[in-house]
């Protein structure tokens, strides 16, 4: 492909896909494109856009499996570069953050905590990301549907199109993130001190009657469901408690006490 110039980002992937084995992973690179948008004019991309998109990518220098995946898009920039595609070297720009360590002059350096899912919220969080990045090539393909219509000043499908695209994309970065930094609790060991914990069931009895939680991670609260977060008011008050505790909470009707029946 000589470049004229206006190559979009999609037409310059399109041409470094077709030049790879079936067996390479080009995950990186559809996010790299959902990031820019597959109409963005590669040219037009700047170093500093693609050093904030590696921070993007690398998060907070705990995810060991960074500096692999931006390998890939390390890969595209070089080879769009040799090919005239770009005249700037954008590849250089493509670095993760170091993982941290507890080395050098006495500073004690502190790992991001991870964050505990129970063994079905984990499970919900892949089903979810695997279905979002499914929607991916046919949003894509709207967009580009909608934007064959010349007349783009007030093409709503196409607005829609692309405000989709970005909130499927933004979901998935979100949840990967919380993969990336994420154990699951091995549910099979069993609560024998009946405190509650992430992943207990715990029956409450309050003024006006009794109710049921699970208390879960912040990531898989659920209201509909009675699934609280151990960081609101009511699941932080209850964490570490036991059978017959009461515990006071505030809320916008005033304070509510609960007396803990059962933790399972």
């Amino acid at each position: 492909m000589a470049s004229n110039g206006r190559t979009t980002l999609l037409q310059a992937v399109g041409e470094y896909c077709s030049q790879l084995k079936d067996d390479v992973d080009t995950k990186e690179l559809e996010r790299f494109v959902n990031r820019f948008g597959p109409r963005k004019v590669i040219a037009d991309i700047t170093p500093a856009m693609i050093g904030e998109y590696a921070e993007e990518a690398a998060g907070t220098g705990t995810r060991p499996q960074a500096a692999s995946r931006l390998q890939e898009v390390r890969k595209f920039l070089s080879f769009a570069h040799k090919k005239g595609i770009i005249k700037v070297r954008l590849a250089q720009h493509v670095r993760a953050r170091k993982p941290k360590t507890r080395q050098g002059q006495g500073v004690v350096q502190h790992e991001e905590p991870k964050t505990q899912l129970t063994a079905e919220g984990h499970k919900r969080l892949v089903s979810e990301l695997e279905s979002l990045k499914s929607r991916m090539p046919q949003l894509s393909a709207d967009i580009q549907r909608a934007a064959a219509d010349k007349d783009v000043r007030e093409n709503a499908p196409l607005e829609a199109a692309r405000e989709e695209q970005g909130r499927v994309a933004a979901r998935i970065r979100e949840i990967e993130a919380t993969l990336d930094n994420s154990v699951v609790m091995d549910g099979s060991v069993p609560n024998r001190s009946q405190t509650v914990r992430l992943g207990a069931k715990v029956e409450v009895k309050t003024g006006v009657g009794k109710a049921a939680y699970t208390v879960v991670s912040a990531s898989e609260a659920d209201p509909r469901q009675k699934k609280i977060s151990d960081v609101s008011p009511l699941g932080k008050a209850l964490m570490g408690r036991s059978e017959g505790s009461e515990v006071e909470i505030q809320t916008p009707k005033g304070k509510m006490r609960y007396q803990i029946l059962s933790v399972s």
